[in-house]
């Protein structure tokens, strides 16, 4: 999982910066994999910037209304300064009572795409796209479905890489200092690994993360041969994703009271206190499964999306793919590993805790590979990023470099991105059906 050439990476840093006029925080950490970020500024650029449904400070307030969901104060900032740049009414930044009603519609489901995007339905696609004069086109929708999903999903990364305004140009090695939830390191950027005392300081000594990675390592080359022997029954395969599931709902990241938003965000946010952890509270007592092969990216969501908004779908099928299959056959200090179950085990643990269920895959694996500090830092990144907290990052994986960590939460956030978009695009085919 190691680092791409340094000459790609400052030639693309370079060219986002004459593109931009601007080099922040997430592209610097997200350029320690040089082929995935030129596959993420692909896409955002097209998203915010390229011919598309919507008009440019609508993309740039939409951004703004995703990001508060999590309270995501860096992305809202950064999207405040393109929204008045990009011709936006400044009055609009006063609060969701003083933008247009169309907008405004977009409330309901930013909210459920962010914290429970099982409970979309073709009614709520159809409220949105009624005749009447603050209605929105398929091909609209569709675009601000995309934007809400990636900047739900983009939040999950600023949080869970510990990413943090960028300040007065502080540059060591030529690299600006990344804060990392207010412990600045450079290191996310230069990836060396973790400093000894931060492993030794957490009661654990080397030795013990690395049995830990022994262990691990030992525990995926089992499953690969133990792949060639007989397969568990689809009932049995089944029975262990409900396991997984419920499990899943019952990781928990710390016990949190109802945060304080800043009124910064809160000016952006209707029904804050509407979030994943309590959705047994309107008497949904479990997650609905979502069967994946009955609607996939593959056959159904991409053809849908790039139909209605050319091109975005190969651009987010790109992205998809490269993170799904990114790869540099290393594990910490080890060379020559295969990670496939690993990576897999992390994007389907992800859209386990969405209710999304693939039918040929054993989610018995989960359970070996990822181990309980793992699954508190995935949730929490995915469900409630706001909450991440370094000791979160540092506990799992202690002998690992930064570079990975970071690829970890690129896989999370596609995972989650994928997820979101697979049940609004869902209810947007049954609209349409």
């Amino acid at each position: 999982m190691q680092a791409n050439g340094l000459d790609e990476r400052t030639n693309l840093l370079v060219e986002e910066y004459s593109t931009s006029g601007r080099l922040d925080n997430i592209t610097q950490v997200m350029s320690i994999h040089t082929q995935y970020l030129e596959s993420f500024l692909r896409s955002q650029f097209y998203m915010l910037r390229m011919d598309g449904p919507l008009p440019l400070p609508y993309r740039h307030y939409i951004a703004i209304m995703a990001a508060a969901r999590h309270q995501c104060s860096y992305l809202i900032n950064m999207h405040v300064d393109e929204f008045l740049k990009t011709g936006g009414i400044a009055e609009w930044l006063n609060g969701l009572e003083y933008i247009p009603q169309r907008l405004k519609n977009l409330n309901e489901i930013n909210k459920l795409l962010a914290h429970r995007p099982w409970l979309i339905t073709k009614e709520h696609i159809q409220k949105l796209v009624k005749t009447g004069e603050n209605n929105w086109s398929l091909p609209e929708l569709v675009h601000a479905v995309v934007l809400l999903a990636h900047y739900h999903a983009l939040a999950s990364f600023v949080f869970g890489s510990g990413i943090n305004p960028e300040r007065d140009p502080d540059t060591s090695n030529g690299v600006r200092l990344i804060a990392v939830n207010n412990f600045c390191v450079c290191d996310l950027a230069n990836d060396n690994n973790i400093e000894n005392a931060s492993l030794t300081s957490s009661n654990f000594g080397i030795a013990d993360s690395l049995s830990e990675l022994e262990a691990l390592m030992e525990r995926m080359k089992r499953l690969q041969e133990d792949k060639e022997d007989e397969e568990a029954s689809q009932e049995e395969m089944a029975t262990r994703f409900e396991k997984e599931k419920k499990e899943s709902l019952l990781v928990i990241s710390g016990a949190f009271d109802d945060e304080i938003v800043s009124t910064d965000v809160s000016r952006y946010v209707e029904d804050p206190g509407f979030g994943y952890k309590d959705f047994a509270r309107r008497g949904e007592d479990h997650l609905p499964t979502f069967r994946a092969q009955d609607y996939t990216w593959e056959n159904h969501g991409f053809s849908l999306v790039n139909r209605l908004y050319s091109d975005i779908g190969h651009l987010l099928d790109e992205k998809f793919r490269m993170v799904y299959n990114l790869t540099y056959n290393t594990m910490a200090t080890h060379e020559d590993v295969d990670t496939t179950t690993l990576r897999r085990a992390l994007f389907n643990y992800v859209h386990c805790m969405y209710g999304i269920r693939y039918d040929d895959y054993d989610y018995g694996e989960v359970n070996q590979l990822l181990e309980r500090s793992l699954k508190v830092y995935i949730k929490t990144v995915t469900c409630y990023p706001e909450r991440t907290t370094k000791r979160m990052y540092d506990s799992y994986w202690r002998q690992f470099k930064h570079s990975e960590k970071v690829h970890v939460n690129l896989l999370l956030m596609e995972a989650r991105m994928q997820a979101e978009l697979l049940y609004a695009l869902r209810a947007i085919t049954r609209h349409l059906t």
